[in-house]
């Protein structure tokens, strides 16, 4: 995958849920100062705990700013399906959306830590992850407002 914009923010030292809703975010027009230090905490699955990936998480956070409520029922159930679908579209991609799963790694514990910093894992794992949530949610926002 060519680098896009949220990759470019994590080599900047943005963690994985940050760049993904800042990347997304610029192209949207959004700005706040609350953007990105709101989803840094998801980074590692909520804060290492390898629950669901940053990205993933940034990605989340991203669509929900991209998509508007709806006035029905109906048509809020259509806005979380772009959720639902950007899942799919993940876990196809990356077998799982789930931070422990796709790193192998345990971020609670101090050796865990070590082994992430110190292996190829961010390169191979954490950027491709990045990359591709960012694009998927270009891609769903494109879909839902056709």
């Amino acid at each position: 995958m060519e680098p896009n914009r949220a990759m470019q923010y994590m080599e900047q030292g943005y963690v994985c849920s940050e760049s993904v809703l800042l990347a997304v975010c610029q192209d949207l027009g959004i700005e706040s100062e609350v953007i990105p230090q709101v989803a840094y905490l998801f980074a590692g699955g909520f804060g290492n705990t390898g629950a669901p990936c940053g990205a993933v998480c940034g990605a989340m956070m991203a669509l929900s700013l991209g998509t508007k409520p709806a006035e029905t029922m109906e048509g809020n159930l259509r806005r979380l399906a772009i959720g639902q679908e950007f899942r799919r579209r993940f876990e196809a991609e990356m077998g799982s959306i789930n931070c422990r799963d796709l790193t192998g790694l345990d971020l609670t514990t101090e050796e865990g830590i070590e082994q992430l910093m110190s292996s190829d894992v961010p390169m191979k794992v954490c950027f491709p992850a990045v990359g591709l949530a960012y694009q998927l949610v270009l891609d769903l926002l494109q879909e839902s407002a056709a």
